[in-house]
């Protein structure tokens, strides 16, 4: 009894060991391929348990889902040889487990190197075909078409994948020629700056000039209209003076020559040499002299 349960449990051990190495599955989001001694016996096994001969088979399982490379960004020249600098990315996912397998040995990373490695020839190729325009705005949808096309069709022959999709990330120019589009622009944007000054300058002095002319005409009309008011306002008073005097001019006279007097003798330095007879005296030898 003591002997035969050790034997048991080994060969129990044993049974649940060759079980365990006999038994695989494969996910829905798996693809695979079985190995006898390295050599493939099942291109594509399809998802669900398997059963595989111990230390003869070998399964190899790869991620069936859809993958993204993401190219390094390379440096191309134009059809006007302008240089830019593109990043882009590309989505794939296996389409021949057998090709994919002896293309790559099941390696993942090497699949994305060689997937970016013929993006960025085709990339060289669709943007050496195209201006600088081109490839920025205009045909850009057409160039990740073409080499979305032309890419599927290299890596399904090649490497066994399908490519679903490449897409450009950036456009870009290299440092250089940044610094040179942007002195241009500058430069560009300084001589509108400057054409908007001198217009505004321009501007400037009709509206002064217009505003002067303006101030001028006005100022002559107020001193036209002032010398007409001043005028009438003299006549005025002088008829009114002349209305007051005629009523006694005499005294009128009178209050002039007293008016002279104190202008004549406001000082007491002033000399004055007149004959004695004289009118300026009138009034002082005779108060009554008008009468």
């Amino acid at each position: 009894m003591n002997i035969r349960s050790p034997l048991t449990i080994l060969a129990v051990v044993v049974v649940v060991f060759l079980l365990a190495n006999s038994l695989y599955i494969v996910k829905e989001t798996e693809r695979a391929v079985l190995l006898r001694f390295g050599e493939i016996v099942n291109a594509d096994v399809t998802p669900g348990l398997h059963l595989k001969v111990p230390f003869v088979n070998n399964v190899r399982k790869f991620d069936g889902r859809i993958l993204t490379v993401d190219a390094t960004p390379e440096r191309f020249l134009t059809l006007e040889q302008k240089a830019v600098i593109v990043d882009s990315f590309a989505k794939w996912r296996i389409a021949e487990v057998e090709k994919f397998y002896t293309a790559t040995s099941g390696d993942e990373n090497r699949a994305n190197g060689l997937l970016a490695q013929r993006i960025n020839t085709g990339l060289r190729n669709e943007v050496a075909n195209r201006t600088m325009h081109e490839v920025v705005s205009g045909e850009r949808d057409e160039l990740m078409e073409n080499l979305s096309r032309t890419l599927n069709r290299i890596a399904q022959e090649e490497l066994g994948v399908e490519v679903v999709d490449v897409r450009v990330k950036q456009i870009d120019l290299p440092p250089e020629v940044s610094r040179s589009v942007y002195q241009r622009m500058n430069a560009e944007r300084e001589k509108e700056a400057r054409e908007h000054r001198s217009k505004g300058r321009e501007l400037a002095e009709g509206i002064r000039a217009a505003a002067d002319r303006e101030r001028t005409i006005i100022e002559a009309t107020a001193y036209r209209d002032a010398e007409l008011l001043r005028g009438e306002g003299d006549a005025e008073a002088t008829s009114t003076y002349a209305a007051a005097f005629n009523q006694d001019p005499e005294f009128y006279s009178f209050t002039r020559s007293l008016k002279a007097y104190q202008e004549a003798f406001g000082s007491k330095g002033d000399v004055m040499l007149v004959e004695p007879d004289s009118d300026f005296f009138r009034y002082l030898k005779d108060s009554k002299a008008g009468r």
